[in-house]
């Protein structure tokens, strides 16, 4: 047992047999833990791994089972209630080798959360009548990933282990592996369950981690007391370590080609190394990852960038339980090609070997160890407190891997420099070694394999045999490719800067001309040496026309790429920089230690003002921007969103304007005029906050405006659009996904308030908070609609409405039968919220009214709120002082009231349906179950690619009575009022 406090001194106490545990707790003093806010997560040294061979996906189904209520808490919902009754949160996940589980709450009802959650370890129900139900949220959760390409690789790799080998396991599940087969095979899930949480959710095998500002002894108190009973079956923990070399077999080291869902060319290049985990006080595939997805001069991806042939390097291994477990450790290369790139892709390889080769003949380079060594240890010291709920989430489980006196530090620091141990990890990365997978859509007719569970296409073929000749020859070593310069970014010095003008709890504006203006805030609260700088740049010729928003994300991703190689080694040294092409104009967040910040910002600004585009990086970067369109427009999700806005927002141009006014055809010179254009009349509008003073603030503002040269903006530009009026009925838009493979649906029934004040939008936020809790258990338990259900408060440019999504799956159900649960739902929580006592009411407002109340976890947050009200010029930076004061004034009657006025004959109701493919919705060819049955012929001639250049309307059945379909956009918002502009300032 181990209690930890924050100047990270760990103290041993004795007597704790059961399981291992971590409280942490803030000393009094330190802000920038929330006041509220306490969080606890555990971790069992069990994952799908274990997963009997009959029953795939087990492990994941336990962990979904274990939360459906307990002897001691019966209700099924009861502990997810809870918890949204006093501001908190839960999740959990299920990995190879272990799964984790956290919740978060205020701190008041933190160990009542405690105790109830402690039962799903001590004595949970798992009733038969659950099972079913929640079989199909698994497979839901299945059915979200299936179009997903980093899934589906995972599922591909996986499939290429050794026969019996875990790797090869189906670990997410589904209604087929815990349902449907098991029912043919007579298995008993409710028993095999059970037998499975007995065997394995044993104390022993668990790491517990505890985060609240309760004294150290009353915390250390209340888990003896409520974890005491968790059972400890003494069996041995399971161990696969020795099951070594799971991918030692001559199907691995082969090129593999694959059809991915989304248009992407993609090269990986992996090796399967014995496990690395014991070096983690040298980190070897750390070391080899950094110089392997260096950006900067003489790196691979700089080499690739010039000869056009690529966008994007990572390389390394995520140390996620697929990546790295007691087996094997991955170390993979993931390419991401331009069209040209993928013809050449043996080239590309070829250039990968010849950087590893000189890397094996260098030898390791301790000066750039210790230099990575000292960048992190730099970012350990003066790290930024991250949420309680993600912070023992990963000590919970740290604590399963390195030994009490690295539980901290063990997957953050370097310790120690071991050449040999670099080397042998080096020498491991051989092209006779290496599994070759190359994903693109010109694959498609050319795959005749499959995947068996996510139904992945591909094909296998050896390594043409001149290349790997080359490559295992005496291959020569590159001249254009070597070791990266001395970093002359990495911050020295960490002086806290004294206030030069009196502190404020506020941003202020410290600059304002007809050019630009500046708001600013020095930080005497974290009291780090960081700051954060963000501007936004505000042009009138942006939204001028569907073309000028194509080029604005063309010049945002060309000015990224001009960027790359410059800034790469301020990025390494903790200098982040992100380019958003916002609706209207450039926003330039940079962040990072104060010290070097000035001279990456000045990088930034220089390269737009010098901008250029060559005619091939002009074309590479066309070509990558359709495929990136085409990839959102796939996602019902990005879909249901595009088509809600482009109803609602006047003037706003729609992902399909977009793709279709690149495809008409873009040159090299129109982006020239409007980058000129873009540059020419601006308003520079920017926030500085953290370790500078405001004098050395103020040039942040200078160094924009003389840099630039842009002259004054002739009119105001709004940033934010004008919000249609919906008429006073139910509209419903039905359009068909753009992914003819993919089964997922989408429904959002919406409905409009208007142009509200801050008291509304509180009162909508109290809704909300309402709702969630009686939603999932509605739609998701209940009915078992789909994997994510969910209500949202709605601010869309200053009108205010609320909405409730469900995504499904048409193998599953009809969207208009979906639309119709929402609305016996929301009919349902009407009679609930009419029942809801002042009790219930106020304990829900106290809640609302702690989380708003919480201090900032760190200095992001405070910046990532004021830039909120900066970048929208509403500057109501107290908005949550006022938002309390409100919530405090409200009453039971005036929320139920609020709830039936915008639910009654007269609401403003939009119903947006993106509808999958499959029997439900009448497709011949649905994705799912049938198109997987397709003949393997006519799986090479049909297209997975549909047409994505405009939208397929439906029109509503009957079924939903009194709905209007909206079958022409424009022709329907044409004659329809529209709001005046409208901030919620009051």
């Amino acid at each position: 047992c181990l209690v930890f406090l924050p100047s990270c001194q760990p103290v041993a106490t004795d007597g704790c047999s059961t399981l291992s545990m971590i409280i942490a707790m803030p000393d009094s003093d330190m802000p920038r833990y929330p006041v509220f806010q306490s969080a606890a997560a555990l971790c069992v040294g069990v994952g799908s791994f274990s997963d009997p061979s009959d029953l795939p996906g087990l492990a994941h189904f336990l962990e979904h089972m274990v939360f459906m209520g307990s002897e001691k808490y019966p209700s099924e919902n009861g502990f997810d209630a809870f918890l949204k009754k006093h501001g908190g949160s839960d999740n959990a996940s299920t990995d190879c080798e272990r799964t984790i589980f956290q919740f978060d709450i205020q701190r008041k009802n933190f160990k009542e959360a405690l105790d109830r959650w402690a039962q799903f370890f001590i004595c949970p129900l798992m009733i038969r009548d659950a099972i079913d139900r929640e079989v199909e949220a698994v497979d839901s959760e299945y059915q979200l990933a299936k179009p997903s390409d980093s899934h589906r690789k995972e599922m591909l790799f996986g499939s290429l282990a050794k026969p019996g080998h875990p790797m090869g396991k189906f670990c997410w599940g589904n209604a087929e592996t815990l349902k449907q087969e098991p029912k043919r095979m007579k298995i008993n899930v409710y028993k095999r369950l059970r037998a499975f949480w007995k065997k394995y959710y044993s104390a022993h095998y668990m790491t517990l981690a505890v985060q609240s500002k309760e004294k150290l002894d009353t915390l250390e108190e209340w888990v003896r007391e409520i974890f005491s009973k968790v059972p400890n079956n003494g069996l041995p923990k399971p161990d696969f370590s020795d099951m070594l070399d799971p991918f030692d077999t001559t199907a691995f080291s082969k090129l593999y080609r694959v059809v991915p869902v989304g248009k992407v060319h993609a090269l990986n290049i992996t090796w399967a190394l014995p496990p690395q985990e014991k070096y983690y006080r040298v980190k070897p595939l750390h070391y080899i990852s950094w110089l392997i997805g260096h950006e900067g001069t003489g790196s691979i991806l700089s080499v690739l960038r010039k000869k056009c042939w690529a966008v994007a390097l990572f390389g390394g291994n995520s140390e996620t339980g697929f990546d790295q477990n007691t087996t094997y450790s991955i170390f993979s290369i993931s390419i991401t090609l331009t069209d040209e790139g993928f013809q050449n892709f043996y080239k590309v390889t070829h250039l990968v070997f010849q950087y590893l080769k000189m890397l094996q003949t260098l030898g390791p380079q301790q000066r750039i160890y210790e230099e990575i060594q000292r960048i992190e240890a730099n970012e350990f010291h003066y790290q930024e407190q991250i949420d309680p709920i993600e912070y023992v989430e990963d000590i919970c489980e740290n604590m399963q891997l390195f030994p009490k006196e690295d539980f901290l530090t063990g997957d953050q620091l370097m310790f120690e420099f071991n050449p040999e141990v670099i080397s042998a990890a080096l020498s491991l990365l051989t092209p006779e070694k290496a599994n070759l997978m190359l994903l693109s859509p010109e694959h498609e007719g050319q795959c005749p394999l499959r995947e068996k569970w996510f139904g992945t296409q591909y094909s296998m073929e050896d390594i043409q045999q001149e290349w790997m000749e080359q490559w295992t020859g005496n291959l020569e070593l590159n001249a254009d490719l070597h070791l990266p310069a001395e970093n002359k970014f990495i911050a020295t010095d960490f002086t806290l800067k004294p206030s030069d003008c009196p502190d404020t709890e506020f941003p202020v504006r410290i600059a304002d001309s007809d050019r630009g203006c500046l708001w600013y805030k020095k930080d005497n609260k974290f009291k780090i040496p960081r700051a954060y700088v963000r501007f936004h740049l505000i042009s009138p010729v942006i939204q001028q026309s569907a073309k000028n928003v194509v080029l604005f994300d063309l010049l945002v991703n060309i000015l990224g790429h001009n960027l790359a190689e410059p800034a790469y080694e301020a990025e390494v040294a903790q200098l982040e920089y992100k380019l958003v092409a916002g609706e209207h104009g450039l926003v330039i967040k940079v962040k990072g230690f104060n010290h070097k910040l000035p001279l990456m910002f000045h990088l930034i600004i220089d390269h737009l003002a010098d901008f250029s585009a060559s005619p091939d990086v002009f074309s590479m970067f066309a070509e990558q921007l359709k495929k990136t369109y085409f990839n959102i427009l796939i996602k019902p999700e990005k879909l249901s969103k595009d088509v809600r806005l482009l109803i609602l927002e006047h003037s706003r141009w729609s992902m399909v304007d977009k793709y279709q006014a690149l495809t008409a055809g873009l040159t090299t010179e129109e982006l020239t005029e409007f980058s000129r254009s873009f540059r020419a009349e601006l308003f520079a509008e920017g926030l500085v906050q953290g370790n500078f003073s405001s004098a050395e603030s103020v040039q942040f503002l200078q160094y924009v405006t003389d840099k630039l040269q842009f002259s004054k903006l002739t009119a105001e530009v709004p940033v934010m659009f004008r919000v249609v009026e919906l008429p006073q009925k139910h509209h419903i838009c039905k359009v068909k996904s753009l992914n003819k493979g993919d089964a997922n649906s989408e429904v959002t029934v919406y409905y409009q308030s208007g142009p509200k004040a801050l008291r509304e939008h509180t009162l909508m936020e109290l809704l909300v908070m309402h709702m969630e809790e009686p939603c999932f258990d509605f739609l998701r338990t209940k009915e078992t609609l789909g994997y994510h259900v969910y209500p949202t408060c709605r601010n869309t440019s200053g009108v205010l409405g609320f909405s409730v999504t469900v995504e499904t799956q048409a193998t599953k159900f009809n969207t208009e039968l979906v639309e119709l649960k929402i609305e016996e739902f929301l009919a349902s929580f009407g009679e609930k919220l009419n029942a809801l006592t002042e009790e219930a009411f106020n304990t829900q407002v106290t809640a609302l009214v702690k989380l708003k109340e919480c201090e900032d976890t760190h200095l992001g947050e405070e910046v990532d709120r004021n830039w909120a009200e900066v970048v929208t010029q509403q500057y109501v930076f107290d908005r949550l002082n006022r938002e309390i004061e409100a919530l405090k004034q409200m009453t039971r009657d005036e929320l139920v009231s609020w709830f039936k006025e915008h639910r009654g004959q007269s609401s403003r109701k939009l119903s947006v349906h993106v509808v999958g493919f499959g029997a439900e919705e009448n497709d011949e060819e649905g994705s799912g179950e049938k198109q997987e049955e397709k003949g393997k012929d006519e799986d090479l001639r049909s297209s997975a690619y549909g047409e994505v250049s405009k939208l397929t309307f439906l029109p509503a059945s009957p079924k939903v009575e009194g709905a209007i379909a909206i079958m022409d956009i424009p022709a329907f918002t044409e004659g329809l009022p529209l709001f005046p502009y409208h901030k919620i300032l009051k």
